[in-house]
Protein backbone atom coordinates (compact mmCIF):
# COMPACT_ATOMS: atom_id res chain seq x y z
CA UNK A 1 0.00 0.00 0.00
CA UNK A 2 1.38 3.42 -1.07
CA UNK A 3 0.91 6.22 1.42
CA UNK A 4 0.78 9.52 0.89
CA UNK A 5 3.76 9.62 3.38
CA UNK A 6 5.65 7.38 0.98
CA UNK A 7 5.39 9.57 -2.12
CA UNK A 8 6.83 12.66 -3.60
CA UNK A 9 5.55 14.89 -5.72
CA UNK A 10 7.51 15.78 -8.87
CA UNK A 11 6.47 18.81 -11.56
CA UNK A 12 9.24 18.98 -14.72
CA UNK A 13 9.67 22.53 -15.95
CA UNK A 14 13.21 22.45 -16.77
CA UNK A 15 12.57 22.65 -20.66
CA UNK A 16 14.22 25.22 -23.37
CA UNK A 17 10.76 26.41 -24.32
CA UNK A 18 11.66 26.58 -27.51
CA UNK A 19 8.18 26.31 -29.03
CA UNK A 20 6.83 29.34 -26.85
CA UNK A 21 10.14 31.32 -28.24
CA UNK A 22 12.42 30.27 -25.57
CA UNK A 23 10.08 31.71 -22.51
CA UNK A 24 10.13 29.33 -19.37
CA UNK A 25 7.45 27.38 -20.31
CA UNK A 26 6.27 27.07 -16.40
CA UNK A 27 5.88 30.37 -15.67
CA UNK A 28 3.84 31.03 -18.74
CA UNK A 29 0.31 31.75 -17.43
CA UNK A 30 -2.81 29.91 -17.88
CA UNK A 31 -6.26 31.22 -16.57
CA UNK A 32 -4.46 33.73 -14.34
CA UNK A 33 -1.41 31.73 -13.08
CA UNK A 34 1.29 29.58 -14.16
CA UNK A 35 1.37 26.78 -15.88
CA UNK A 36 3.76 24.92 -13.35
CA UNK A 37 1.15 25.67 -10.41
CA UNK A 38 -2.01 24.00 -12.11
CA UNK A 39 0.25 20.79 -12.42
CA UNK A 40 1.66 21.08 -9.19
CA UNK A 41 -1.98 21.00 -7.66
CA UNK A 42 -2.52 17.69 -9.01
CA UNK A 43 0.01 16.40 -6.81
CA UNK A 44 0.22 18.37 -3.40
CA UNK A 45 -2.61 17.09 -1.39
CA UNK A 46 -1.39 13.59 -2.29
CA UNK A 47 2.13 13.59 -1.82
CA UNK A 48 4.59 14.36 1.27
CA UNK A 49 6.63 16.98 -0.49
CA UNK A 50 6.57 18.70 -3.94
CA UNK A 51 9.41 19.37 -6.01
CA UNK A 52 9.90 20.95 -9.38
CA UNK A 53 12.70 20.71 -11.28
CA UNK A 54 13.72 24.22 -13.22
CA UNK A 55 17.17 24.97 -15.07
CA UNK A 56 16.53 29.01 -14.61
CA UNK A 57 13.78 31.15 -12.71
CA UNK A 58 14.42 29.48 -9.50
CA UNK A 59 13.50 32.50 -6.92
CA UNK A 60 9.85 32.31 -9.37
CA UNK A 61 9.43 28.87 -8.88
CA UNK A 62 9.99 28.90 -5.40
CA UNK A 63 6.39 29.79 -4.05
CA UNK A 64 5.03 26.64 -6.59
CA UNK A 65 6.55 23.91 -4.50
CA UNK A 66 8.36 23.17 -1.24
CA UNK A 67 11.72 22.87 -3.52
CA UNK A 68 13.30 24.04 -6.81
CA UNK A 69 15.69 21.34 -8.10
CA UNK A 70 17.84 22.19 -11.03
CA UNK A 71 18.91 18.87 -13.36
CA UNK A 72 22.23 17.24 -12.42
CA UNK A 73 23.42 18.23 -15.25
CA UNK A 74 23.67 21.60 -17.33
CA UNK A 75 22.76 22.02 -20.84
CA UNK A 76 19.18 21.11 -21.19
CA UNK A 77 19.18 17.61 -21.97
CA UNK A 78 15.04 16.77 -21.63
CA UNK A 79 12.85 14.86 -19.32
CA UNK A 80 14.85 11.87 -18.62
CA UNK A 81 17.24 14.03 -16.84
CA UNK A 82 14.30 15.87 -14.90
CA UNK A 83 13.02 12.90 -13.89
CA UNK A 84 16.44 11.21 -12.65
CA UNK A 85 17.63 14.91 -10.73
CA UNK A 86 14.21 14.37 -9.41
CA UNK A 87 14.64 10.77 -8.24
CA UNK A 88 18.21 11.76 -6.59
CA UNK A 89 16.19 14.73 -4.82
CA UNK A 90 13.22 12.30 -3.33
CA UNK A 91 13.11 11.29 0.22
CA UNK A 92 10.42 8.93 0.04
CA UNK A 93 10.38 5.35 -1.96
CA UNK A 94 7.93 6.38 -4.89
CA UNK A 95 8.10 9.63 -6.99
CA UNK A 96 5.02 10.97 -9.02
CA UNK A 97 6.05 13.18 -11.91
CA UNK A 98 4.05 15.43 -14.29
CA UNK A 99 4.98 17.78 -17.20
CA UNK A 100 4.51 21.54 -16.23
CA UNK A 101 2.21 21.76 -19.27
CA UNK A 102 -1.05 19.80 -18.77
CA UNK A 103 -2.51 21.57 -16.72
CA UNK A 104 -6.16 20.06 -16.69
CA UNK A 105 -5.19 16.44 -15.82
CA UNK A 106 -7.67 15.02 -13.35
CA UNK A 107 -7.61 15.43 -9.57
CA UNK A 108 -7.86 11.70 -9.33
CA UNK A 109 -4.40 11.10 -11.34
CA UNK A 110 -1.92 10.26 -7.81
CA UNK A 111 -5.07 7.99 -6.94
CA UNK A 112 -5.51 6.28 -9.84
CA UNK A 113 -1.24 5.52 -10.61
CA UNK A 114 -1.42 4.28 -6.75
CA UNK A 115 -3.85 1.69 -7.05
CA UNK A 116 -3.12 0.80 -10.82
CA UNK A 117 0.55 0.32 -10.03
CA UNK A 118 0.48 -3.45 -8.30
CA UNK A 119 3.96 -5.00 -8.08
CA UNK A 120 5.03 -3.26 -10.79
CA UNK A 121 7.89 -0.74 -10.63
CA UNK A 122 6.16 1.74 -13.40
CA UNK A 123 2.92 2.91 -13.68
CA UNK A 124 2.46 5.09 -16.47
CA UNK A 125 -0.67 6.85 -17.62
CA UNK A 126 -2.68 5.81 -21.18
CA UNK A 127 -5.42 7.45 -22.12
CA UNK A 128 -6.90 4.92 -24.31
CA UNK A 129 -4.94 5.65 -27.48
CA UNK A 130 -1.39 6.28 -26.47
CA UNK A 131 0.77 6.75 -23.39
CA UNK A 132 2.05 9.72 -21.76
CA UNK A 133 6.06 8.59 -20.21
CA UNK A 134 5.98 11.85 -18.00
CA UNK A 135 2.57 11.66 -16.30
CA UNK A 136 3.68 8.38 -14.46
CA UNK A 137 4.56 6.87 -10.66
CA UNK A 138 7.93 5.71 -10.41
CA UNK A 139 9.95 3.74 -7.81
CA UNK A 140 12.95 5.81 -6.75
CA UNK A 141 15.43 2.91 -6.31
CA UNK A 142 15.48 3.23 -10.37
CA UNK A 143 17.46 6.20 -9.68
CA UNK A 144 21.53 4.11 -10.37
CA UNK A 145 20.04 2.15 -13.30
CA UNK A 146 19.16 5.94 -14.76
CA UNK A 147 22.06 7.24 -14.31
CA UNK A 148 23.45 4.22 -16.28
CA UNK A 149 21.08 4.95 -19.01
CA UNK A 150 22.37 8.81 -18.88
CA UNK A 151 25.84 7.57 -19.19
CA UNK A 152 24.94 5.61 -21.92
CA UNK A 153 23.00 8.47 -23.82
CA UNK A 154 19.67 7.31 -23.51
CA UNK A 155 17.42 10.61 -23.70
CA UNK A 156 13.93 9.18 -24.08
CA UNK A 157 12.02 8.53 -20.73
CA UNK A 158 9.91 5.90 -23.19
CA UNK A 159 12.89 4.09 -23.75
CA UNK A 160 14.01 3.78 -20.22
CA UNK A 161 10.99 3.02 -18.75
CA UNK A 162 10.71 0.14 -21.08
CA UNK A 163 13.63 -1.31 -19.36
CA UNK A 164 11.36 -1.70 -15.79
CA UNK A 165 8.10 -3.63 -15.00
CA UNK A 166 5.62 -1.22 -15.95
CA UNK A 167 1.98 -0.86 -16.40
CA UNK A 168 -0.48 0.85 -17.91
CA UNK A 169 -2.77 2.77 -16.06
CA UNK A 170 -6.39 3.75 -17.79
CA UNK A 171 -7.25 7.05 -18.04
CA UNK A 172 -9.28 6.76 -21.15
CA UNK A 173 -12.50 8.80 -19.90
CA UNK A 174 -10.57 12.28 -20.03
CA UNK A 175 -7.65 11.83 -22.65
CA UNK A 176 -8.20 15.67 -23.46
CA UNK A 177 -6.78 16.51 -20.02
CA UNK A 178 -3.16 15.11 -21.22
CA UNK A 179 -2.96 17.74 -23.94
CA UNK A 180 0.69 19.44 -23.72
CA UNK A 181 0.50 23.46 -24.44
CA UNK A 182 3.27 23.68 -26.37
CA UNK A 183 2.05 26.96 -28.03
CA UNK A 184 0.35 30.11 -27.38
CA UNK A 185 -2.64 29.13 -29.35
CA UNK A 186 -2.85 25.52 -27.76
CA UNK A 187 -2.63 27.22 -24.31
CA UNK A 188 -5.69 30.33 -25.52
CA UNK A 189 -7.81 26.95 -26.86
CA UNK A 190 -7.73 24.93 -23.81
CA UNK A 191 -8.07 28.50 -21.68
CA UNK A 192 -11.43 29.23 -24.04
CA UNK A 193 -12.36 25.61 -23.49
CA UNK A 194 -11.90 25.15 -19.62
CA UNK A 195 -13.95 28.69 -19.17
CA UNK A 196 -16.73 27.50 -21.20
CA UNK A 197 -16.79 24.10 -19.38
CA UNK A 198 -17.02 25.79 -16.44
CA UNK A 199 -19.92 28.26 -17.57
CA UNK A 200 -22.16 25.70 -18.22
CA UNK A 201 -24.70 24.44 -16.29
Amino acid sequence: MIRRDDLTGLVLAGGRGSRMGGRDKGLELFLGRPLAAHAGDVLRDHVSELLITANRHHEDYASLADRVVADIEAGYQGPLMGLYSGLRAARTPWLVVVPCDTPALPPSLVDRLVAGIGEADIAVAHDGHRAHPVVALVRVALADDLAHCLVEGVRKVETWQARHERVWVDVSDCPEAFANLNTDAERQRLAHELGREAASP
